[in-house]
């Protein structure tokens, strides 16, 4: 089973420039799947067992014995404007260290679901119009500096915060973040709107292999 993620973000931009919700981005990118893959199984929130704890999964698609773990994130910035009659106020999320490391423990949970479950892919996407995400800071040694998603950074191995992070900062994502594989980051133009600031979406999609393809 074959999901080319660039065919689908491209057909959602044509339809889709912008989402109210991460809800309304997960439920948009299911439907072009189900009419992408018909016959195939399509679950959301499906919980797995792996062999030490029960993993939350945005989407599931399996087809024939093979599988598609997927991970959404829409992190956006403030945002008011009208599209062919249809009015949008996005928030702005902010917090992009806590965003970072959010998107990175994605891909360790689908790591660790590919790992268990037979001929099963896996795909962390993060689709937003907050620059500070792909662009390169201008100041280095920020606490959260090992979770930076920017252009052409290779992804692997033990992620941490450094010791400057405050408790605060670090509440409830206190651990380290271990990336088995590697994987370099490229972001894509998604969409541009019509508005001052924050008018370009851009997203960030990354491959897990299924274990049959890993070496």
């Amino acid at each position: 089973m074959n999901l080319d993620i660039q065919s689908v973000m491209n057909t959602l931009a044509s339809q889709r420039r912008v989402f109210h919700s991460e809800a309304d981005f997960q439920h948009a990118f299911a439907w072009e799947l189900h009419l992408r893959q018909p016959k195939a199984s399509i679950r959301l929130e499906k919980p797995l067992r792996t062999d030490t704890k029960t993993l939350h999964l945005d989407f599931l698609i399996e087809h024939h014995g093979e599988s598609i773990a997927v991970e959404l994130k829409y992190k956006t910035r403030s945002l008011k404007l009208n599209l062919d009659g249809e009015d949008f106020h996005l928030s702005s999320h902010s917090a992009q260290d806590l965003g970072r490391y959010d998107f990175i423990k994605d891909i360790c949970r689908l790591e660790e679901i590919t790992s268990t479950i037979r001929d099963c892919e896996g795909w962390a996407i993060l689709l937003t119009n907050d620059t500070a995400y792909w662009k390169t800071p201008q100041s280095t040694g920020t606490v959260d500096e090992a979770f930076r998603l920017t252009e052409g950074r290779s992804l692997s191995g033990n992620l941490a915060w450094t010791d400057q992070a405050s408790a605060g900062t670090k509440k409830n994502r206190e651990r380290d973040l271990s990336v088995t594989g590697q994987y370099t980051l490229t972001w894509n133009d998604y969409s541009t709107v019509n508005n001052p600031s924050y008018s370009n979406f851009r997203y960030l999609a990354v491959k897990i292999p299924a274990a049959r393809e890993a070496s």
